[in-house]
Formats: structure tokens, C-alpha cells, sequence
């Protein structure tokens, strides 16, 4: 794994250094009182920059509405610590009104045994992170697994597996929300309900695409963030979502906000016209990853049948 950012223009390994930063010191002070040990004694044990700033194909278009954003993975000393909400709510939020971060910062989070067992497996994420990963932050005394390679058959049934569930799922999804929308005259809980299920027909496209690419897709329900990992990986799929100007960019955010908001803030308000919208826009992105899907799995079958 690289250990430099030479590649990295100044600024942006300032950026970087000061994101690290903040991470570590809102982590530490997330344990502040604690009494448990795993808690007490919890750490940080690595954190590793990965994605399109790692393989030194990153976007840095602001005025199209499109910049790639600080993809990290922090390696954390129990499974407790990876509670997004609990540890690293406060971090993200920091980070979020920080006018020195120019760019979202998308963190997922993992114990040691968790990374190696998936680089054992040959997990294809983790081993191109092992790839083309840099380790920003290291504990001694902590290595990373070897990863070994994953039989181009084996590949080839789990990618098919993850297609078969999550393709028919999502278009089920959006089946679904394009049914309660007809409903909308009836109420407006019916448009908020609308808004959730295309939440999920986006998050279940987003986590085939993650999972016949890779094999893995974060544990999180937040569509940017698998938006933007997905989007790194396969530059087709930007397509989907206009964000040249403003209103687009605030239609993507509210769907995002509609996992918890449409179904418990009393607050959230969708209009029809913004679900039509949006329902347009998850339709492409689901035929989008149909499509470089089928074209990842013909690949996979060609390898596994040594063509």
C-alpha cells in the first residue's frame, strides 16, 4: 500500500492533513468518560484514503455541480466503534460546516478482523484498496491481511447472486413508489411514503451496482455516499443525476433526507411535481446499472469459463 500524497496537489494534502485531524480529535473525544473497556481502550488503528483521490483519477469540476469527494476508511480496535451514529456522527457534521473541507468526506468504518477477513475471501474492494489505498495513519503492531485472489468462478456466482436479488429488488422498489404516488390526492402522507420507497429503490440500485463491482457495499443507508462511491468507480452512472444547478442538486438531497424524514419528521414536505422528478431520475440510474452490470457479469463469466 502507497504511504505518500505526492500526487496530491498542495492544497489538496492540506485539506486532506486537516480532515485526518478532525477525525482523530472528534473521535477521541467521543470516548471521553468512558468506563467500558473496549471503550476506554478504544482506538483508531488506521485510516486509509481510497477511491478516485488514491488512483489519481479524481473530478474536480465545482462549476458542473460534480467534485470527487474524500473517500476514507478508518480501521477502528472493536465493532462497537463502527456505530456511524454514536462515534462518528459529530465528525461528519464537523466536517460538513468546515469551510476548510472544499469537498463531502465519506467514511466507512471497519475493525482489523473485519478488513482481513474480506481480504482472505479476495473481496475485490478491499483488495483494490490494498492496490491503490494510502495509508494516511497507522498503529504499529496491526497488519493488514494478504489479499488472495478470489477464483475468477467464485467471482462470478457471488456477482450473479448480488444481481439476481438486488435488480429485481430495486425495480420492485420503484414499482412500488410509482403505485403510491397514484395515492397522493389522497393525503400527503402518501407523497411522503412515495418519497421512501424511491429512496430505497435508489439505495438498493446503487448497492447492486457496489456489490457486482466489488463485492461490497458500506452499511449505510446514505445515498450520496453510495452515490458517490459508485459514481467513482464507473463515470456512466453520473448521468443519472443533473446537478448543474441549484433545484437539482436540492431534489437529490431531499430524497436522501426521505429514509428517516419522510417516514418520522412531520416536517418533510415532497411535492408531486419533485417526486416525478425524481422518479425519472431513479429510473435511469436503475437501467444505468443494469446495464454496466450485465456488461461486469459477461466479463466475470468470460474469465470464469477461461475465454
Amino acid at each position: 500500500m502507497k504511504t505518500g500524497l505526492d500526487h496530491l496537489p498542495a492544497g489538496k494534502r492540506r485539506e486532506l492533513e486537516h480532515v485526518q485531524t478532525v477525525l482523530m480529535e472528534e473521535f477521541d473525544k467521543a470516548l471521553v468518560g468512558a468506563t467500558q473497556p473496549w471503550r476506554r481502550e478504544g482506538k483508531i488503528q488506521k485510516i486509509i484514503l481510497f477511491g478516485s483521490f488514491s488512483r489519481r483519477d479524481w473530478v474536480d469540476e465545482p462549476q458542473n455541480g460534480y467534485q470527487s469527494d474524500w473517500d476514507l476508511l478508518i480501521i477502528v480496535s472493536d465493532e462497537k466503534l463502527t456505530a456511524i451514529g454514536e462515534y462518528w456522527w459529530e465528525a461528519e457534521e464537523k466536517l460538513l460546516r468546515d469551510k476548510r473541507v472544499k469537498r463531502p468526506v465519506n467514511l466507512i468504518v471497519h475493525t482489523l478482523d473485519q478488513v482481513n477477513q474480506a481480504l482472505i475471501k479476495g473481496e475485490y474492494f478491499w483488495v483494490d484498496i490494498c492496490r491503490d489505498g494510502v495509508m494516511l495513519f497507522e498503529r504499529p503492531g496491526h497488519p493488514l491481511a494478504s489479499p488472495q485472489p478470489l477464483t475468477p468462478a467464485d467471482a462470478y456466482e457471488m456477482a450473479k447472486r448480488y444481481f439476481d436479488v438486488h435488480s429485481s429488488s430495486s425495480a420492485n422498489w420503484i414499482e412500488t413508489a410509482e403505485e403510491t404516488r397514484t395515492k397522493i390526492a389522497r393525503g400527503e402522507t402518501w407523497a411522503n411514503k412515495a418519497a421512501f420507497h424511491l429512496h430505497q429503490a435508489v439505495e438498493t440500485a446503487y448497492a447492486c451496482f457496489l456489490l457486482v463491482r466489488t463485492l461490497y457495499r458500506p452499511r449505510s443507508h446514505n445515498i450520496k455516499l453510495l452515490r458517490s462511491l459508485s459514481e467513482g468507480l464507473d463515470k456512466r452512472l453520473v448521468t443519472a443525476w443533473p446537478r448543474a444547478i441549484k433545484k437539482d442538486r436540492s431534489r437529490f438531497e431531499l430524497l436522501k433526507r426521505a429514509y428517516v424524514e419522510a417516514r418520522y419528521s412531520e416536517h418533510y414536505e415532497i411535492s408531486a411535481d419533485e417526486l416525478e422528478t425524481l422518479t425519472k431520475c431513479a429510473l435511469e440510474l436503475r437501467n444505468l446499472v443494469e446495464e454496466v452490470c450485465r456488461e461486469r457479469l459477461e466479463d466475470l463469466r468470460e474469465e470464469a469459463e477461461g475465454k
